[in-house]
């Protein structure tokens, strides 16, 4: 018996010596030397709790305020200036000849009326726009008539309609500016024998179309 509890006591003391051991080696197997300490907490201050890098979370929070402050100051930036499109042709074409031109914008007028929507879309007589273009008004016989809208695909449409024009577009800061002309007297020659079916155009049919406040003084 003696014997016995000998060798128990004895295994147990080795068993509680590995163990210390063991600990021992551990415990230094995770130390980390003061440098790589000093570098690692440089970054990160770790919560003991749940080990959440604290440092991190708040640089993310301070990127976020940032853009924040970008879109604030985007939003408040100054408009930029609208787009205007075209097509123009000279004033004998577009006001005297094309049989249909009058029926186009009539009908569209009406319609606007109807649905009570803002008119998008005027005659300018000698625009001066036209001196950003020199390509066109090159080709173009004076005085020039533009037919200018806000509405990009129906002016395409027009171009298409219309056939013999020329079409572009510009940006203006104000309708003011996008729709100013130059003063110019308009004068048709009357046909001398009219063969058509229907009347022909009363002199002066474009003026509902012209610019808001725009004045046309015309000689027959």
């Amino acid at each position: 018996m003696a014997t016995l509890g000998r060798g128990c006591w004895s295994s147990a003391a080795m068993a509680m010596a590995n163990h210390h051991k063991l600990q021992t080696q551990t415990n230094k197997s995770i130390s980390l030397p003061m440098s790589a300490n000093y570098t690692h907490n440089s970054f990160f201050s770790f919560n003991s709790a749940s080990l959440t890098p604290i440092a991190a979370k708040s640089s993310f929070k301070t990127a976020v305020a940032a853009v924040d402050s970008d879109g604030v100051t985007s939003s408040n930036a100054a408009e930029n200036p609208k787009k205007y499109y075209f097509v123009v042709a000279n004033a004998k074409f577009m006001l005297d000849e094309e049989e249909h031109f009058k029926e186009l914008l009539s009908e569209r007028l009406r319609l606007y009326g109807e649905r009570n929507k803002e008119q998008d879309f005027w005659l300018v007589i000698e625009p001066k726009f036209l001196d950003k273009f020199p390509n066109i008004t090159k080709r173009l016989k004076r005085p020039a008539v533009a037919l200018v809208s806000t509405n990009g695909p129906w002016i395409t449409f027009m171009k298409l309609r219309l056939d013999r024009v020329l079409s572009e577009s510009y940006e203006a800061e104000s309708l003011e500016k996008a729709l100013s002309s130059n003063p110019t007297d308009l004068q048709f020659e009357k046909p001398e024998k009219w063969v058509a079916p229907y009347p022909k155009y009363e002199f002066g049919w474009w003026e509902p179309f012209l610019p808001p406040g725009s004045k046309e003084e015309a000689k027959v």
